[in-house]
Parts: C-alpha cells; structure tokens; sequence
C-alpha cells in the first residue's frame, strides 16, 4: 500500500514541477509515476492521484482503466479548456485545479491527505496560563509537554508569550537548529504537522517546540491557530504556554483549545489577580481548570483557592526540590515522578476526560 504517498501522472515538465512544489510545501510524499500502468498499480493505496490533461487520457484510454476512486484531481495551466474537462469527467477526477491560481487549494487538500487521520483519533489541545507574574505556567507547560512525550505522545509544544524569553531555553532547546516564530512564514490557512516537526527544533524524541524568540514578534493570530489546528488533525498532543495579558494571538488559541489550565500559588493575593485572569479565560469558551502551586505561607488549601475562582482543582503541587537548579540547566525536572510530574499527569488525565465528554 502507498499509504498516504500522492501519486502524480503528468506529462507536462513544468506543470510536474509545479506540483511537486506544491506537494512540498503541503509535507506531502509525492511520487511521480511515469506511465498509466505503473499509475494503476498504485491507484486504490494513494492517498491522491493527480493527473495534467495527458495523464488523465492515458488513464481513459487504459485497456484495463482502473476503477473509480476518491481523490482524483485533474491539474491545468489558465482557464481550463473544455478538453481538461472531458478528460476530468472520463478519469472521475473530483476537481480540476489550475495553478497557480489554485495552489492554496491544492496545498490544504494535499496536507490533509497525507497527513489523513491518526490511529488514535484527532489529538487535543491545552493551554496553560499564569493566574499571576511568575506563577510557573511556563515550567507547567513545559512539564506537561515532557510528561506526553514519555507517555508515547508525539507533543507540540507552542510559545504564544512573545515576552517570556523564549520557551525553547525552559526545555534546553536554545541550541537546537530550526525556526522560532520569527522566522516561520505563516500567513493562516493550513500547515502540515510533518512539516512543522522537520522545521522547528527538537526538545528531544517526539517533542517539537515552537518558540519565541529573545528578538523579533511573537505570533500571529492566524498563524498561531494554523500550528495549533495542524497539530490536532495530526493526532498530536499540542501544549500552548499563554501570557497572563492575553495578546490577540492567545485570545485566539484560548479559542480552539479543549482544556485551559491556570496556574495560581497558593496565595491571597495571587488568588484574586487569578479571579480576573479566570473570568477573562472563560469569555473565550474552553474548560478551565485550576494547578495551585505551594507552599502556601497563609495555609491556604488547594481547593480553597479552586472554591475563590469558582473552578475544578486539577493538581495541588507541593514545592519541587532543584527546580531553579534544574531550569538554570534547560532540564525539565520530576519526568517521571515528583511533585512537577504529579501536576503534569493530572492536567493530561483532564484533557483526556474533556476529549472524551466532547467525544460523547
């Protein structure tokens, strides 16, 4: 089986070339076929067949034509003729595309195809956010993000703080080639997971991390949901690290999240700054739920700062020995165990509960 290979039959050179651009920038796998025999070999496991006006005759013409199938695009230069378009109704071609007018088309569809639907179903995002400065949602974020990848998850890890100084330093990833926001050109619309992962840096094994960089803007609103959305239809776990002071880019990731974290220390006054950053939160739709971090110098108890903000209590975190130590070195303590690991295995155990009450 050809999987989720796209198989393309063109005999124009420099249509052939357009299309393998295209392909390239929508991370698909193309493979270009030489003959309509060789074409039908390959016919029922594409994940698309793509056809110029010579491919889609040979295909008509074919003693032994193969069947009818999904996904069959006939590609063009200009306005098409009405030969392009007998051709595409012979083949049964379910559109016929003419570049470069219909490139953004072709690249969403062909993203989506190759990309097609992971075994264990859409994946799920979360978002956390500081309830106050210095709350810790960056090293929970990080933690949660460290947490899904040793539980076999291929994890996005995605900076939308364009002031905290760079995500990629909390996950020791500062060294590591590949783009930061400012330089990802992403103007909206579709990306492809695969594509991100092979140009972002990696944080180890199937951990990637979109950063911010010490310099330049942080995201976009469109771009920001692009990544978010491309790593959900792409089955991964996607962790969203949030400024307090919502930008528009945060606003609009809050949007399409399925769970929203807030990180509030276990104290008075960080409860109420928390009480409006809740409030806030919850105008943009996604579930909310509450990490309190210890220790708390007035006795405060997890579950009465969760009662204050009218909130679930996801995690109560005691205080993680070499934290600073640890951060000072990009490493993200308690992996596996450990008062950091505790918070991090309850956020996912709620993001899952929420994927299943959606589900439902």
């Amino acid at each position: 089986m050809d999987g989720r290979r796209v198989i393309l039959l063109c005999d124009d050179e420099d249509l052939a070339d357009e299309a393998v651009r295209v392909a390239a920038a929508a991370g698909a796998e193309l493979e270009r076929v030489p003959d309509a025999v060789a074409l039908r070999r390959r016919w029922t496991g594409a994940a698309m067949v793509l056809l110029d006006e010579g491919g889609a005759d040979a295909v008509g013409a074919s003693s032994a034509r193969p069947g009818r199938r999904d996904g069959v695009i006939v590609l063009c230069r200009g306005e098409p003729p009405g030969t392009v378009w007998e051709r595409a109704v012979a083949v049964g071609a379910e559109h016929v595309v003419s570049l470069p007018e219909g490139e953004d088309w072709l690249v969403t569809s062909l993203s989506d195809a190759a990309g097609g639907l992971p075994d264990g179903g859409p994946g799920r995002v979360v978002c956390v956010i500081g309830g106050r400065g210095g709350a810790g949602a960056s090293v929970l974020a990080a933690a949660v993000a460290v947490r899904a990848r040793e539980d076999g998850a291929r994890v996005l890890l995605v900076d939308c703080d364009p002031l905290g100084g760079g995500l990629d330093l909390v996950v020791g990833a500062e060294q590591v080639d590949g783009l930061r926001w400012p330089g990802l050109a992403l103007g909206g619309g579709r990306v492809a997971a695969s594509s991100l992962h092979e140009a972002l840096p990696r944080a180890g094994g199937p951990l990637t991390v979109l950063s911010c960089d010490r310099h330049g803007p942080g995201p976009a609103p469109d771009a920001a949901v692009a990544v978010v959305e491309a790593g959900r239809r792409a089955g991964d776990t996607v962790v969203c690290d949030l400024p307090r002071h919502l930008t528009d880019a945060a606003a609009a990731v809050l949007a399409v999240a399925d769970l929203t974290v807030l990180v509030v220390p276990a104290e008075v006054r960080a409860t109420a700054a928390a009480a409006r950053v809740a409030r806030t939160v919850a105008e943009h739709g996604a579930a909310v739920g509450v990490v309190v971090r210890g220790p708390s110098p007035g006795g405060l108890a997890g579950e009465d700062v969760a009662a204050a903000l009218g909130l679930e209590v996801l995690a109560s975190v005691e205080a993680e020995p070499g934290l600073a130590a640890a951060m000072d070195h990009g490493t993200v303590p308690g992996v596996r165990r450990g008062p950091l690991a505790e918070a991090a295995a309850a956020v996912l155990d709620a993001l899952d509960a929420t994927g299943a009450s959606l589900a439902a």
